[in-house]
């Protein structure tokens, strides 16, 4: 993040380069980029002259390299924007002798989704020396609440922790859906503070009754409402894949394993176990409840329940029945 930043802000102040070049497995950041160059270079009025779209399945070097000779009209600069360049056929020699002798009112920026490219390629070391390149790459789970909430800033928005939570329990690590369910909240929210309520109202989790909820449960030892919340997730599999339920209270028992062994302010706890501090809580409920050993014997548990979910071990048990057979093994630990 601190990479993309980096460059939207030399942007911003006016650093531009005549080439960028985009990679990785996070298109999101991507887009980002390129989207911004979009709006800080070309005006409405300067759309029809001075910015060309290309598609990598459809052009080709010698077609970059003569757009991208072209003079600006209106606008200070021409950009060509080449789309999914990863499908380009990647005979990149002339573009690399384009990009250390550029035209320079052209901007060339390319987008080159799904892997990083070849850091060993001519094209990339003429970037390096001519250009910009950015690098996107997923962010880890526990970064994502962190991002969630520099999202909100931005539009001016806060959320609960909570809220936060359901979001990423619903829509995971795709931050372009994340983006897009805030841009939908930010319209729906009158009051700017976006609740657990609302998510579950306009983005369509149960705020009761998910992973999130099912955890906190386990952690309390709420055997009733962990019945209630299994039951509520195998009667809607189709959002609620036993997969995503299993990795959840994996991730959960391994952070609780951790917890155990480290001390501090609640900040440092946080911070070691990648949580929202307001849910350190929970992992002191129920650390009172499982101490180390039962950390260690839930995970063998769940490791085991994840073997039967994939039908390599068992008779094929359903949704619902794997699940009551791990918590209640879990609870009689």
């Amino acid at each position: 993040m601190q990479l993309h930043d980096k460059l939207i802000d030399q942007i911003k102040s006016g650093k531009i380069v005549p080439f960028y070049l985009l990679s990785g497995t996070e298109p999101y950041f991507i887009d980002s980029i390129s989207n911004y160059i979009v709006s800080k270079l070309i005006s409405e009025s300067a759309r029809d002259f001075d910015f060309s779209v290309l598609y990598g399945k459809d052009t080709s070097v010698n077609e970059i390299i003569e757009t991208a000779k072209r003079y600006p009209m209106i606008a200070d600069h021409h950009l060509v924007l080449i789309r999914e360049a990863q499908y380009l056929e990647k005979k990149y020699d002339e573009l690399s002798k384009y990009i250390l002798n550029p035209q320079k009112k052209s901007v060339v920026v390319f987008c080159y989704k799904n892997k990083l490219f070849d850091r060993r390629s001519k094209l990339f070391k003429a970037a390096a020396s001519s250009g910009a390149i950015y690098e996107s790459k997923p962010l880890y789970e526990n970064q994502i609440g962190s991002w969630i909430s520099s999202q909100l800033k931005n539009d001016d928005l806060e959320a609960s922790p909570k809220a936060i939570q359901l979001l990423i329990e619903f829509l995971g690590s795709d931050l372009g859906k994340i983006k897009q369910e805030i841009s939908k909240l930010k319209i729906l929210c009158s009051d700017k503070l976006i609740t657990p309520e609302l998510v579950e109202k306009y983005v369509g989790i149960s705020k009761d009754f998910n992973n999130f909820e099912l955890i906190k449960a386990v952690g309390s030892k709420n055997k009733n409402k962990s019945i209630q919340i299994i039951f509520y997730l195998s009667n809607n599999s189709k959002n609620n894949p036993l997969v995503l339920t299993i990795s959840s209270l994996f991730q959960f028992f391994k952070k609780l394993l951790l917890f155990h062994g480290i001390s501090g302010s609640r900040a440092n706890l946080s911070s070691t176990l990648g949580v929202n501090p307001y849910f350190i809580k929970d992992y002191e409920i129920a650390s009172k409840l499982y101490n180390m050993k039962s950390c260690s014997y839930a995970i063998n548990l769940i490791h085991i329940a994840d073997l039967k979910s994939k039908g390599i071990i068992g008779n094929n048990e359903s949704h619902k029945e794997t699940l009551i057979d791990l918590i209640n093994e879990i609870f009689n630990i």
